[in-house]
Order: structure tokens, then sequence, then C-alpha cells
């Protein structure tokens, strides 16, 4: 029984952070989209902090778990149902594009900051129920700071690639945005294939960390220090 209560313990202490920082991600750029005057979000019930109305069963629970899996481990990657928005309402277009895929990311930069305060600020005891919450917070910490930079990568349909698409001239603007239907099997086979095909090599091969693990390395440190937590 024990094994079985600390396996649900180290899956809480993972999806949590992960239901919550897709959330707030999504929440956000629908919440931006209708500051700019789009009221798809709002009329679908999308701008809320209610995971329900966000999570998609494959991104943020099964593909989340699956990461758990893989050869090598130390993965987690996972994501919600997109917020639709409607570009054409926007008055201005390109500002307003980039506004909107700059709150996703932004937002979960602001949610690793105050994870790694919060897990700063509370009292070092012994106690299983401190010892959880430092747990998630951290996680938290690390979640959203790989969530950001990698929905910064300028891939469409990932914020990155949407903002690439708004300050871009219009001919090379329409090809990229032609990418956004495939966009996610490109960010989905840079994230799986290296790893698997290495790992019949007995090898390591990590595009992903090369790419995201890096940058998203380096803005923990940063976030850790100006927190007071590194």
């Amino acid at each position: 029984m024990s094994e079985i209560g600390g396996m649900v313990t180290n899956l809480t202490v993972w999806i949590l952070p992960v239901i919550f920082a897709v959330t707030m991600h999504e929440a956000a750029h629908g919440y931006v989209a209708r500051l700019f005057g789009d009221m798809t979000a709002s009329r679908l019930g999308r701008v809320t902090l209610n995971p329900l109305k966000h999570i998609d069963p494959f991104g943020t629970i099964l593909l989340p778990a699956l990461c758990l899996l893989l050869p090598g481990g130390g993965l987690l990657f996972g994501y919600a149902k997109p917020v639709p928005v409607n570009f054409r309402a926007f008055k201005h277009p390109r500002p307003a594009t980039v506004a909107v895929a700059i709150a996703g990311p932004g937002i979960n930069v602001v949610l690793a900051f105050l994870s790694m305060l919060a897990m700063h600020l509370i009292p070092a005891t012994v106690s299983a129920g401190t010892a959880w919450i430092i747990q998630n917070l951290y996680n938290s910490a690390e979640i959203n700071v790989w969530l950001a930079v990698l929905n910064m990568l300028p891939i469409p349909p990932l914020d990155g690639g949407r903002i690439l698409v708004a300050i871009s001239p219009k001919p090379l603007a329409v090809k990229l945005a032609a990418l956004e239907g495939a966009g996610i099997l490109i960010v989905l086979a840079i994230i799986f294939l290296p790893r698997v095909i290495g790992a019949q090599f007995g090898q390591n091969w990590d595009l992903f960390a090369i790419l995201v693990g890096g940058p998203a390395e380096w803005l923990f440190h940063l976030l850790a220090r100006l927190s007071g937590a590194g």
C-alpha cells in the first residue's frame, strides 16, 4: 500500500503543476485577446482558471505520463486545448497578435518566479505536508520555465512561431503560417525521435535539450537568483 501511495504522491507533484501551468497559459491568451477586442475565447468560456475548460486528455495527461516513461527520463512535456483566437477581430492585428502570443509564456515566467519565491519563504520543516508543497513548487517553477521557453520556439503554432508570423513581411508570413497544421508534429518529432533512436544505440541524442534545455536552465537560475531561492 505504501508503494502505491508513493506512486500517487510522485504523480501529483508533477501532474498538478502541469495542469496549473497549461491552464494559466491558455487563460492568459484568451484574456489578452479579449483586451484587444476578440471575444471568441470569452464566448466559449475559455477565459477562466477552471482547468476542465482547458485540459486536453492526450496533451495534458497522457503525453506528460508518456514523457516520464521515455528512455532516459527527465523530460516532461504537455499542452492544453489551444484557446481560439480570431485575428481578424483585432483593430491592429500585428501588435495584438504579438501581445496575445507573448501572454502565455509571460504568465509562465511569472508563475515560475512566484513558485520560487513561495518556496524560498516557506519555513523549512521535516513534515511530509511541507515536503509535498515544496516539491510541487519546485516542479511548478521548472515546468513553467520549460513551457515558456518551449513555446517561444519559432515554429507555428507555438507562440514564438506566431510572433514570427506577425513580424515577418507578408510573403514570408504566409509561408510560415502554412506550417501551422504540421507544426505540432515537427515539435513532437524534435522531442521524441532523437531520444528514441539514440536509445537504440545506447546514446543520449537529445535535440530538445539543446534547443530548450540550455535556455530554460539559464532562465531558471536567473529567476532563482531574483527570487532569493538560488
